[in-house]
């Protein structure tokens, strides 16, 4: 069966000035997938996802995300995606469950702060401010506000930068789990190994322009098939692999 396609950006366009941020790309993203997006600093994707996301104006192209026109339903776009903010945009005299309650408004939402909390396992944090919390426990906390609105679609933004390692594993984990209940995922990183493991299909892009777009596996076997070669011989773990066994995989919040 074709996957449906949720969203649908067409020769997109987006000029400052002189300028040419994203210089006419086209791809799509299917419904229930992990959809990166990657790229150097620069290259358009911040510029792409927030004019997706109607956070800003687009010069020329068509973008449909589950059947509504930009142009036409923007009010429509905004009901079913949800975006994560950075993380200075909460009040830091409210606790958790108080900024819940704020965003839920914000939504027309009603919401139980306690339960969404747990699905980002910080119910035990529930009273505690936001700038009382980890590295780790303020991006769960973000993705959790992304969830309020129970949106189709939701933009995570270089979601596990600045992270330690168990940290990082723990928000895969929590992606993935949002994912198998049906939303789909778009995330932008800079962290290759998070979006092979990740990521049902990516789009690389670069200078403004898309220059690949396949499953992270595909562009591996076609790197491998034009006669690359890694210097080093390819070990069954890394490092990083290393660190979590011997640190174990549970949280340390600091």
């Amino acid at each position: 069966m074709e996957p449906k396609t949720i969203i649908a950006v067409k020769d997109l366009v987006k000029n400052y000035g002189d300028f040419k941020a994203v210089k006419g790309i086209s791809f799509e993203v299917f419904e229930g997938e992990i959809f990166g997006l990657l790229g150097p600093n620069g290259a358009g994707k911040s510029t792409t996802l927030e004019i997706i996301e109607t956070l800003r104006g687009k010069t020329s192209g068509e973008i449909m995300v589950d059947g509504f026109n930009l142009d036409q339903s923007p009010n429509e776009i905004k009901k079913i995606i949800g975006v994560q903010l950075q993380t200075s945009g909460y009040y830091p005299g409210l606790n958790l469950t108080e900024l819940i309650h704020l965003f839920a408004g914000l939504y027309n939402e009603h919401v139980n702060a306690i339960e969404l909390l747990d699905t980002v396992n910080l119910r035990d944090k529930a009273k505690a401010k936001f700038k009382e919390l980890s590295g780790g426990q303020k991006q769960r906390f973000s993705i959790a506000t992304t969830l309020i609105n129970k949106p189709k679609i939701i933009f995570l933004d270089e979601p596990t930068t600045g992270l330690d390692p168990q940290a990082r594993r723990n928000l895969w984990d929590l992606i993935k789990e949002i994912r198998s209940k049906g939303t789909t995922v778009i995330i932008t990183t800079h962290y290759m190994d998070e979006a092979e493991i990740l990521c049902d299909r990516v789009a690389i892009i670069d200078s403004g322009n898309i220059i690949a777009k396949a499953s992270p596996d595909k562009l591996i076997d076609e790197l491998v098939a034009s006669g690359f070669e890694k210097p080093k011989e390819v070990k069954q773990a890394n490092l990083e692999d290393v660190f979590i066994h011997l640190t174990g995989k549970h949280l340390r919040e600091e």
